[in-house]
């Protein structure tokens, strides 16, 4: 039979579609994604979110769009719906997305958010916007969508690692003309870590070197691909210093948003997040407070940490004074006894004797152990996880994706590890913070750790693991997923010190007159010797003294003459690292 007949060609797939639908249910049956119906509707001048009701001609002439032919469905008797049995019980309003934008230095991040600010202030307005309280609200054809202003995924992550999911869509800038940088790569793998949907906007489109393509291309490489490629990563091209293409970023950031779902109750007791906060010389403690839940209102008790007090006033984003904040509404509030801290959760009590009651427990909270390898060996074996998330760092590009490679490829059918974040260079405070966001060690391959990092990580409790044989860092991580590696040590930096001068020491070399910059150094200890950031020995303390007299300990601020175990080769300016060792259960 020749197929190729007329009369005998197959025809469009067919669908039955009631009288009304709603669009996520229209692309359940048109097996597509619910964005990609809102976008074919939005062409026909149809606004309409994945909840929203369509008639049937609508529905099915946006079936046809897709390829299928759609008929109406026979009428059954009408029985009641979810919603109709669920009437009385209550529904969840709808809250404005909570946007935080990302982005290399100079690609335009703070350019975007001064346009969408000035853009939604009318004329009597804009002498009112005197200050800056780290978020701010704007309003799109009658629709609230909130932004964070934070300096960048450090800020992004810090809250995280305290515990706070504050963002729900991730901006990503990217100039055309420089495309994708060190800090784009950070960007991205901050967000999605956080596991926080990426709308990317890819700015200066009007240079004459932008490049557009090879942008994507450099997206689609680390795993962005947008979606005229085939994949779900909206991108919008952008002008931010001419506002060009700035309406169709905002229709696709509530598009994502839509897709997402958000909702609040409002009428619950208000919880939520320290976006920033201050000392105010004439007002005392201001705090910036994004309201993820409930209503906070003037009056109420609010504990956040360490601070406690009563909203004696309470701001919005143009300075003037409100009653009250409803879920995803930034405002700044007066009131708080202390400075709180960035990223900490806040909750309304209903008196301030049990603030204070719960802010005094809080003042000496149990130490948290610290996420090693061994911590996660004990908990792969005990069932209690499942993934082992890892931050890479190496002394060069090149060593990065044989160790990714590697250790993706470890694991079982019950563990596995994921390289969350990959880099070049020394171990930073970012790196700390996205390891303690995402619950994950660190592991550093012939590659240092910056000072700051090393008591992030102390106080994060975050493990940081240094190798110089890849073979080692595999075995390692290999009896980590199974659940067999035998607990480890860790260093606990106690002291630093800077060798200012040089002495003789007759037949046994030299000693070195230091000052002693932070904690403390003592006679034994553990020390490491730092040339420009870099580890030249290991050994421990021989000698220390103080006017020419042996002491036990120095503490920080204070100068001593020291000598060290197999090593006399001090130059002016060596750092010198005093440490513990602790074991790790």
């Amino acid at each position: 039979m020749d197929d190729n007949k007329p009369g005998l060609k197959k025809g469009p797939p067919q669908v039955e579609l009631p009288p009304a639908i709603t669009v996520k249910q229209l692309a359940d049956i048109l097996k597509v994604e619910p964005i990609k119906v809102i976008k074919q509707l939005m062409r026909k001048g149809i606004m309409a979110n994945v909840n929203q009701t369509i008639d049937f001609d609508t529905a099915s002439i946006t079936a046809a769009d897709f390829g299928y032919d759609a008929k109406a469905a026979k009428e059954r008797k009408a029985s009641p719906s979810r919603k109709e049995k669920g009437k009385g019980k209550g529904k969840l309003p709808v809250r404005p997305p909570v946007v935080t934008v990302m982005g290399h230095v100079d690609h335009g991040k703070t350019t975007l958010l001064d346009v969408i600010r000035k853009t939604n202030v009318t004329a009597h307005e804009a002498g009112a916007i005197t200050q800056h309280i780290g978020a701010y609200q704007a309003l799109v054809n009658g629709r609230e969508i909130t932004f964070l202003d934070t300096p960048g995924h450090e800020a992004f992550t810090a809250m995280r690692a305290r515990g706070t999911q504050v963002t729900d869509i991730v901006t990503l800038v990217v100039a055309a003309d420089d495309g994708v940088m060190p800090q784009t790569v950070e960007a991205i793998n901050h967000a999605k870590a956080a596991k926080v949907p990426i709308v990317v906007a890819i700015n200066k489109i009007d240079k004459p070197d932008a490049n557009p393509e090879r942008v994507k291309q450099q997206l689609a490489d680390l795993g962005l691909v947008i979606e005229e490629w085939g994949g779900d990563t909206v991108c919008v091209p952008i002008s931010a210093r001419q506002g060009q293409g700035i309406s169709d970023l905002l229709e696709n950031l509530f598009l994502v948003a839509d897709i997402l779902e958000l909702k609040a109750d409002p009428d619950s007791a208000a919880e939520g997040v320290i976006i920033e906060a201050k000392l105010d010389k004439t007002k005392g403690p201001l705090a910036t407070l994004l309201v993820q839940k409930g209503t906070l209102k003037r009056g109420d008790v609010v504990v956040a940490g360490g601070a406690w007090g009563k909203i004696k006033a309470m701001f919005d984003d143009k300075g003037k004074q409100v009653h009250k904040a409803e879920p995803s509404t930034p405002v700044e509030v007066l009131g708080l006894n202390e400075v709180a801290k960035s990223g900490d959760h806040f909750i309304v009590l209903p008196d301030e004797h049990e603030a204070r009651s719960i802010v005094e427990k809080q003042k000496y909270p149990r130490p948290r152990p610290t996420l090693s390898l061994s911590a996660f060996s004990s908990q792969i074996s005990d069932g209690q996880i499942k993934e082992l998330n890892i931050v890479l760092k190496t002394d060069v590009e090149g060593s990065i994706e044989p160790i990714k490679t590697s250790v993706e490829r470890l694991g079982t059918e019950k563990t596995k590890a994921r390289i969350i974040h990959t880099a070049s260079g020394s171990i930073t405070e970012s790196d700390v913070l996205l390891a303690a966001a995402s619950k994950g060690i660190i592991i550093g391959f012939n590659t240092p750790t910056s000072p700051g990092a090393t008591q992030l990580a102390n106080v994060e409790a975050v493990g940081i693991h240094h190798y110089d044989v890849i073979y080692k860092l595999i075995e390692d991580v290999d009896k980590t997923l199974k659940g067999l590696l035998e607990p480890t040590y860790a260093e606990v930096l106690s002291g630093r010190a800077e060798v200012r001068a040089i002495f003789p020491r007759g037949k046994l070399g030299k000693i070195a007159g230091v000052y002693v910059m932070e904690g403390k150094a003592w006679r034994d200890a553990q020390v490491k010797t730092l040339r420009q950031n870099k580890v030249i020995c290991d050994s421990r303390i021989s000698s220390l003294k103080r006017f020419k007299e042996d002491v036990a300990e120095v503490s920080a601020g204070l100068e001593c003459g020291l000598g060290i175990e197999g090593f006399v080769d001090f130059q002016t300016g060596d750092i010198i690292e005093f440490y513990r060792r602790e074991r790790i259960d």
